[in-house]
């Protein structure tokens, strides 16, 4: 690997830092245009029933409110806010602007559109709803059982599938079955900053959608065949947004505020709150994943057979894809012969289920590890030795896909990491007895780079050279504040040989970028990273070309660095890329700019082995993650500091997923937690020093060898912190979060 990189490799802030510690940073929630109207929502208090009426004059009557709209003026018109391109599969039209059946607490019933957001909220209650009450099937055991009670005319049961890989074989004679269920829950994302939109309408018939979103070309289409707008007559500009981990991935509140911008032909902004935030846009699916695994008494899978079910909530949305998903995350991480997944998908009367960090991975792969430490358990099996047996080797085929896994460095990362760790010394000390014990855990993970393989997989970008030479960028990437844009900078600034701040790099904007699906999929780095490297090779390759043309020396006689060439041997005779620039517009009719579409033709695993120590106070049930090591095989870190952030947020997020986070659900579908005074997260003082140990082996496609870090970085959190917890206490706890009164009620048994 080259050693000699001047910008990848290195660490730099991300390009609006300064910005963001000023407060000079314009968020969506800051904008403000002239004429604009405040838009409130009406959102359902009752888990499900049928609008008997609903009366808006009171509302409508109200000085300063310009319209209220329902289901009675609103198209009747079903869409899907997941779509990402037209014509995608597994993408169920249930969902219309606003319903006359309301399917969970926090489903669309009115909008408010006022000249002020005090007004639009004293008009919402004025609104008054009459409802003929259903019943509540707020669990998937519920809606099966009472199928009769159907949430979507379809029934209850969206879709269910069996995936099998590889032959069923004879089983030795003695092989072991181990069992275990898993069950993870609903999660908030929790991103700072709230959901948000602001759209306008002109009179030239032009919508035009500022969005703090993951991708702008998907919110085009879905908001344009459902408002029955031609794409170029729909306009979506990516702002600067305080957060995401999927859970702005799917266009929410972006099809409504559209339909309101046009049908007031004024802008309209819709600013969620947080309570709103929670129950109403989207959340971490519930599963419930059952797992069987007959393993060989030394310690060699033989086959796993799955089962798993998904809480989808009251729409469908990304849950169906979501589910395939998660069958094919297992057999990225571990050699199995035979492998079978049967998924059951089933609405409920609960928040809607949706795209978060990791899309799949951290609920499958938290049930497998933890049943991973059942399995070695039960053989009297190291826990780490036995992961060594079963774990991929490098440029394995993943079974899923038929692709290289790639360079997969897992076992590297689980050996370095364990001797790191102290692992064997730790694990194998003498248990506590008293009231405070500790103990370790250890998790592996699995995740992709990209979405070739099962979907189409391409970013285009425009490079171009200013007279000055400096240069602009332009994307169709996503920054959701990770600082997306300041590794793609440097990226092209390492292939150009120029200082990063002589490089502009754009966001989204389906008028003038170029296309792009958005920032999902763990794509970013390793997809759209290769689109900046080629696009970046191919402007040098023109560089080049002009500067023969100047010089009058054949391109093989050049070389071309610090923001010059000059001629091999005589480096006197040198031209900056200013001069160059500049001679090449006025003097050889030549302007410097390239458009590249980069194809994606690989998807490597990215890998990553996580290790955590705990302290369990027995006498209260609360945990305290002391210690923690998570090492990743990541290729090649672009930006180290930035890699490291990633991981120890990820980090904290999982050990939130672990012990505290859930949207408490009762039993009439109410939410129990609609705030952050009830739903917790861990907060700093209560967060270990998070160690990170990387891996950087290169020798798969992305740009000089990188791949993803932002997913796989929360993929094993949980069950890395769960498996402590049982080391640490002799239980064999899976049902999440584990809280203190799990914890409590299972010593006491």
């Amino acid at each position: 690997m080259n050693k000699d990189l001047k910008y990848v490799g290195h660490t730099f802030p991300i390009h609006d830092a300064s910005q963001k510690v000023r407060g000079e940073l314009l968020y969506l929630s800051d904008m403000k245009l002239p004429k604009m109207l405040y838009a409130k929502l009406l959102l359902s208090p009752v888990a499900h029933g049928l609008i008997k009426e609903i009366d808006t004059s009171r509302a409508e009557a109200l000085p300063g409110v310009i319209r209220v709209f329902t289901y009675l003026n609103t198209p009747n018109k079903t869409y899907s806010r997941y779509r990402i391109i037209p014509n995608q599969e597994f993408c169920l039209e249930d969902e219309r602007l606003f319903t006359d059946k309301v399917r969970f607490v926090g489903d669309r019933i009115a909008a408010v559109v006022a000249t002020s957001l005090d007004i639009a909220k004293e008009a919402m209650e004025l609104i008054r709803v009459d409802f003929e009450l259903l019943p509540v099937l707020s669990t998937p055991e519920e809606a099966l059982k009472n199928n009769h009670i159907k949430i979507h005319p379809e029934g209850n049961l969206i879709h269910q599938f069996e995936y099998k890989l590889g032959e069923q074989i004879q089983l030795v004679q003695d092989c072991l079955v181990v069992e275990t269920t898993t069950r993870t829950q609903k999660v908030h994302h929790a991103a700072l900053e709230t959901h948000v939109c602001l759209a306008d309408f002109n009179s030239s018939g032009k919508l035009t959608i500022w969005a703090a979103c993951q991708g702008v070309f998907g919110i085009r289409t879905i908001v344009a065949d459902l408002l029955e707008l031609n794409y170029n007559k729909v306009r979506v500009i990516k702002m600067p947004m305080g957060g995401s981990f999927g859970g702005k991935q799917e266009a929410i509140i972006e099809p409504v505020t559209a339909f309101l911008a046009k049908q007031v032909r004024r802008p309209v902004k819709l600013t969620f709150n947080r309570k709103e935030s929670i129950i109403a846009t989207m959340t971490r699916p519930a599963t419930t994943s059952s797992i069987r695994t007959s393993v060989t008494k030394d310690g060699v899978l033989e086959d796993c057979i799955v089962e798993t079910v998904v809480d989808a909530g009251a729409y469908a949305t990304s849950s169906v894809d979501n589910a395939y998903a998660m069958t094919k995350k297992i057999c990225r991480l571990y050699r199995i012969p035979y492998y079978q997944h049967h998924s059951k998908i089933i609405y409920t009367n609960t928040p809607v289920a949706g795209g978060a960090r990791g899309w799949g991975a951290p609920e499958i792969i938290t049930a497998m590890e933890i049943h991973m430490d059942a399995v070695a358990k039960k053989i009297s099996m190291d826990l780490v030795e036995f992961r060594l047996k079963n774990l991929v080797h490098p440029y394995d085929k993943d079974k899923a896909s038929s692709l290289s896994l790639g360079n997969a460095r897992v076992i590297e990362c689980l050996e370095k990491g364990a001797a790191c760790f102290g692992w064997s010394e730790r694990y194998h000390r003498k248990p506590d007895k008293g009231r405070y014990r500790k103990g370790v855990g250890v998790a592996c993970a699995a995740h992709k780079n990209g979405m070739y393989g099962g979907f189409p997989e391409h970013s285009t970008m425009t490079l171009k050279m200013n007279e000055d030479g400096s240069f602009i960028l332009n994307t169709g990437l996503h920054d959701l504040g990770c600082g997306t844009i300041t590794s793609i900078n440097q990226i092209a600034a390492e292939v150009l040989d120029i200082e990063p701040s002589y490089i502009t790099v754009l966001e989204a904007d389906t008028e003038s970028g170029p296309y792009d699906f958005g920032s999902y999929g763990s794509r970013v780095t390793y997809i759209c990273g290769a689109c900046a490297y080629e696009v970046a090779k191919k402007v040098k390759e023109k560089l080049l070309e002009c500067a023969s043309l100047i010089l009058r020396k054949p391109k093989q006689y050049l070389e071309i660095g610090n923001g010059s060439v000059w001629i091999i041997g005589h480096e006197q005779q040198s031209i900056s890329y200013r001069d160059i620039a500049t001679t090449a517009k006025t003097k050889d009719n030549t302007d410097i700019v390239i458009t590249h579409t980069y194809h994606g033709t690989s998807n490597p695993g990215a890998y990553a082995v996580h290790f955590a120590e705990v302290e369990v106070d027995t006498k209260t049930g609360m945990v305290r993650v002391t210690d923690y090591l998570a090492v990743h095989d990541i290729g090649k870190a672009i930006n180290p500091g930035m890699v490291e952030g990633q991981i120890q947020g990820g980090v904290q997020m999982g050990i939130g997923y672990a012990l505290y986070e859930e949207v408490r659900i009762g039993s009439n579908g109410n939410i129990l937690n609609s705030s952050l005074k009830d739903y917790h997260v861990i907060n700093a003082p209560d967060m270990p020093l998070v160690k990170t140990l990387l891996i950087e082996q290169g020798g798969d496609e992305g740009p000089y060898g990188a791949k993803s870090v932002g997913e796989i970085a929360f993929v094993p959190v949980a069950a890395a912190v769960i498996n402590a917890v049982n080391n640490t206490l002799g239980t064999a706890l899976s049902d999440m979060p584990l809280t203190p009164e799990k914890i409590i009620t299972t010593l006491t048994k």
